[in-house]
């Protein structure tokens, strides 16, 4: 699975390579053609416009050079206008490479106005690599501005690493930066390309023969193959019970819906019977809304919770409309007191254990559980700023996943689920339309499904965001999300399960699709 780093670990992990061998310059050099490539099947008519390739004095610069040569080499009509001189070895020595390629006409120092925009059909920004910090200055940032008019003329523009200015470890981005449409990246997936999905367009990471890594301490990413191996097959003579039942806990007065779009996700994940225990009032909503459920009212005591949870499910999930009065308080602890069994909490349930994560992992024990609360739910229950949680995403969910003895997914852009052992997993599927009130709500349904049949809170959780997202991806959409409602998802659900059209194509180690 392809690693998820910050520009440091991203830098350690070139050095390791160098240290065992490899010549940097034949890194750069890989990047160069595999990015060069990747223009070429994806752009080839658009390059028959020409290609400005825009190189930074550093060793982003010089896979830039690689770029351009590789290009030229392909027949392409390619300018490169360099704003500042070459300052690295690998760097000058590619830039010597690619102007005898060339030609001397065809590379411009400085930033001209004059000279930059000549009508080519793509920009490759190569000015600033992931080590950069800040806003971009001078030279760059002029020649910055004029990409991005560029872009505003119809060129697409190709970010190597990264789009120049964004930071490739926080996803901060300065005023400059040049949005792309596509950033072909090197050995790794960054951080900072995740956080911001918007600015980097479609995001490809190829292989350029860094070392293996698979020991070190960084999150990876899930795709389609990993997702392949852990989806639970369901037999060709499978019944309701082989697939698993789902009870979930909700729906109080007015609240109704949450509850059923958890029950229809589930139904639509292969679950074989769901169970929807609501309030008395929310029952005939849950009825007419789900004829294919079960529904029941919530138990008035254990040995109800017995009868209606306890020795009918697989899984329970409880949370989606749960509410927070005293009577939802008292039926969360009559659930969680008597049944043991694999649990999802969300919402809600989350929400009455605020500020009392310790608490919340003694009453969860040592049973299969899983926590997926949004930021403002975690900054609640782990006692943080949601300012935090969202700067340390990657992170901070290794203490509360310690504490709790559980897994927990903290959802947003992207989705990273953590395991008490301190793996963790990243999910970077889904648009803005799961940005809606419920969207967490079918998530529970999905997941709780995958918990029910799997047993594994940790797979379930990562599994379970992934399709999710899948299933937004595929709603079609006008380049945007209004008219766009989560009855779409819930039906897209029924083709997110489909990974066999994932076709390997060496050297692409992942794709992720543009954010509309």
């Amino acid at each position: 699975m392809i690693r998820v780093v910050t520009s440091q670990q991203s830098a350690a992990h070139d050095a390791r390579t160098i240290g065992d061998g490899v010549p940097s310059r034949a890194l750069m050099q890989r990047a160069g053609a595999a990015a060069a490539a990747e223009i070429l099947i994806r752009f080839r008519e658009r390059a028959e416009q020409g290609v400005l390739v825009l190189a930074g004095p550093g060793n982003n610069g010089g896979d830039a050079w690689g770029v351009a040569r590789a290009l030229a080499a392909s027949g392409a009509r390619v300018r490169v206008v360099e704003p500042l001189p070459a300052k690295t070895p690998d760097a000058v020595a590619e830039r010597a490479l690619a102007q005898a390629a060339l030609g001397d006409d065809a590379v411009v120092a400085g930033a001209p106005r004059d000279a930059v925009d000549r009508g080519e059909g793509i920009v490759v920004d190569g000015l600033l690599g992931t080590g950069s910090q800040g806003a971009p200055r001078g030279p760059i940032a002029d020649l910055l501005r004029q990409a991005a008019a560029m872009r505003a003329r119809g060129a697409l523009i190709v970010a190597l690493d990264v789009p120049s200015g964004l930071d490739a470890t926080t996803g901060d981005a300065s005023d400059g930066v040049c949005a792309a449409d596509l950033t072909v990246t090197f050995g790794s997936i960054k951080r900072g390309q995740l956080v911001a999905r918007q600015l980097v367009g479609t995001l490809v990471a190829v292989d350029i023969g860094l070392a293996a890594a698979d020991s070190d301490d960084v999150p990876r990413l899930v795709d389609d193959r990993w997702a392949a191996a852990h989806v639970p097959p369901i037999p060709v003579d499978a019944h309701k019970g082989i697939r698993k039942k789902l009870a979930i806990v909700g729906g109080a007065a007015g609240m109704a819906g949450a509850a059923a779009l958890a029950a229809e996700a589930a139904l639509r994940s292969g679950i074989g019977m769901v169970k929807v225990v609501v309030a008395s009032e929310s029952l005939p909503a849950i009825q007419e809304r789900q004829p294919y459920a079960l529904a029941a009212t919530w138990p008035a005591s254990d040995d109800e919770v017995a009868r209606t949870v306890s020795d009918w499910a697989d899984a329970v999930v409880i949370g989606p409309g749960l509410g927070r009065d005293a009577e939802s308080r008292a039926l969360l602890e009559r659930v969680l007191r008597v049944w043991n069994g694999p649990t999802l909490l969300d919402a809600d349930a989350l929400t009455m254990f605020a500020g009392r994560a310790p608490e919340l992992g003694a009453v969860l024990g040592k049973r299969p559980a899983l926590v997926t609360p949004h930021p403002v739910e975690f900054a609640r229950l782990a006692g943080a700023k949601v300012e935090d949680v969202l700067a340390h995403r990657f992170d901070i969910g290794q203490d509360l996943a310690r504490t709790l003895g559980s897994a927990v997914l903290l959802k947003g852009v992207p989705t990273v689920i953590f395991a008490p052992s301190g793996e963790r997993l990243v999910s970077a599927t889904g648009t803005p339309a799961l940005a809606t009130g419920g969207s967490g709500d079918v998530l529970s349904g999905v997941t709780g499904t995958l918990l029910a049949q799997i047993g594994d809170p940790f797979a379930a959780g990562a599994l379970g965001a992934y399709v999710h997202g899948r299933a937004a991806e595929r709603v079609p959409s006008n380049g945007g999300v209004r008219g766009i409602s989560l009855d779409d998802v819930v039906r897209e659900l029924r083709h997110a399960w489909d990974f066999s059209t994932a076709i390997a194509r060496y050297p692409v180690l992942a794709e992720l699709a543009t954010v509309a």
